[in-house]
């Protein structure tokens, strides 16, 4: 029996050139574009519907507006009702799947190839004419406000919704999907059916069918399915949301608080690029160093030296607009400034003081491309990457060129990217905790007394 040497890494090859499916494309004369990809793998096709704006589109008296319409397109359409709707769903095996982003909304849809014809007309049913009925309209805003009110006892769902207001302000990316409660108990089905003739038009927007068939045959449905598709004569202004917003807020330090609370919420972070930045490779490779996995210095420092949490991490969030660099976890509530102050120690550190190692460059190259080619395994996997390359602007080339391009960042690059797109000047603390259990340690800091925000 061969013995195994466990005090090293297992050695690993070169991995072998990625190779994404070969796109064809049309553009209808609605304005419509059809993106197609062959994956034969299994006999099943899926079909991803990208309507660009997202919540980043909802009025500026109307937060929720986008996610509340995407919810009530499925609840009737064609003359049947939403019990109707889930029943011809069921006969077709397929799944069907609804998300509003700050940037777009995603419908998808799953199924067996052989029945491309008609789940095409159902998804085209769905979008193109859903009854968006008045007590269909109440039901679900009255579970969405359900849902609010439930999310007040949820601190990191506080933590997302507070973080938002503060960095963004009343920019289009200052809440999230769901909305206010005020909001919500202020919209009309009317708003709703408004909202609809203008966001679902098919100007702009990208119909993506992956799955087992020739790309000439899945083109082919997909303009029999959406030629009809009537242009928008009001569509909504999708490039709200790349204005500028304020760079620096107002407070650095803030907190919502929850007397009693056993643990602190924290949210560190400011405004740091978008996603067509030229440095996105860098970008992600340096968050990944900092708070991208298990191993990163902020999870070895606060989880595995001091204990202070289960979990802390690191993202940037790189959206058509500015998106932000945020680093989260949630931390036992005597140890809430100790924590805050590692944290800002490891985002100054990696800037210079304690640039990135070979060590740590490579580890990271490796967490990035090893299993790259796992993100593309099914024929949904790979509709929905191609709908971001259309909600970006990316080249077809983009997936193949990916593995290179990390590979090629060196740890100059890591450390410019790290001087310019973090800055421990700007960056905004929020707590969701005790507020009075902490408010002597948090003078430590140095950050100057907290903004209390409400819920």
């Amino acid at each position: 029996m061969s013995r195994v040497d466990r005090s090293a890494l297992p050695s690993t090859e070169a991995a072998p050139a990625f190779r994404f499916p070969r796109l064809e494309r049309r553009v209808l004369d609605n304005g419509l574009e059809v993106r197609a990809l062959a994956h034969h793998a299994v006999p099943v096709v899926s079909l991803v519907l990208l309507l660009p704006g997202g919540s980043s589109a909802d009025p500026a008296d109307r937060p929720g507006l986008a996610a509340l319409t995407a919810d009530l397109v499925d609840e009737g359409s064609g003359g049947r009702d939403a019990l109707e709707v889930a029943d011809r769903l069921a006969r077709l095996g397929a799944d069907l799947d609804i998300d509003v982003t700050a940037d777009a909304t995603v419908i998808s849809m799953t199924t067996l190839a052989r029945f491309l014809e008609p789940a095409l007309e159902m998804l085209g049913e769905i979008v193109m004419a859903p009854t968006l009925a008045d007590e269909d309209f109440a039901r679900v805003r009255g579970l969405r406000l359900d849902r609010l009110r439930q999310l007040r006892d949820h601190a990191p769902a506080v933590a997302e919704r507070a973080f938002a207001r503060i960095i963004y302000g009343d920019h289009p990316y200052g809440h999230l999907s769901i909305g206010t409660e005020a909001a919500l108990g202020a919209m009309t089905a009317a708003d709703v059916r408004a909202f609809h003739q203008r966001a679902y038009i098919p100007q702009g927007t990208t119909l993506v069918m992956a799955g087992d068939a020739r790309h000439a045959d899945l083109l082919e449905a997909g303009v029999r399915a959406f030629a009809a598709w009537p242009s928008g004569a009001l569509p909504l202004d999708r490039t709200a949301a790349l204005a500028a917003p304020p760079l620096v807020p107002a407070e650095r330090l803030a907190i919502v608080p929850r007397p009693g609370a056993a643990q602190s919420e924290l949210r560190i972070g400011h405004l740091c690029a978008s996603r067509d930045t030229p440095d996105y490779h860098a970008l992600l490779l340096l968050n990944t160093v900092l708070g991208g996995q298990f191993v990163s210095r902020v999870n070895l420092n606060l989880r595995e030296d001091k204990g202070y949490t289960y979990g802390a991490r690191t993202g940037i969030d790189l959206r058509r607009g500015l998106g932000p660099f945020v680093l989260q976890m949630s931390v036992q509530t005597e140890v809430t400034a100790a924590a805050i102050t590692e944290a800002l120690r490891e985002i100054d550190l990696i800037r210079g003081a304690k640039p990135v190692t070979d060590l740590e460059r490579d580890l990271a190259v490796r967490s990035l491309t090893l299993g790259y080619p796992r993100g593309f395994e099914t024929a949904q996997q790979v509709a929905r990457s191609v709908a971001q390359l259309a909600l970006h602007g990316l080249p077809d080339s983009y997936f193949e060129a990916f593995v290179p391009a990390i590979s090629d960042v060196g740890l100059a690059d890591l450390t410019r990217v790290a001087r310019h797109y973090l800055d421990p000047s700007r960056l905004v603390t929020l707590i969701v905790g005790d507020h009075e259990s902490i408010a002597g340690s948090l003078r430590s800091l140095n950050l100057g007394e907290p903004a209390v925000l409400g819920v």
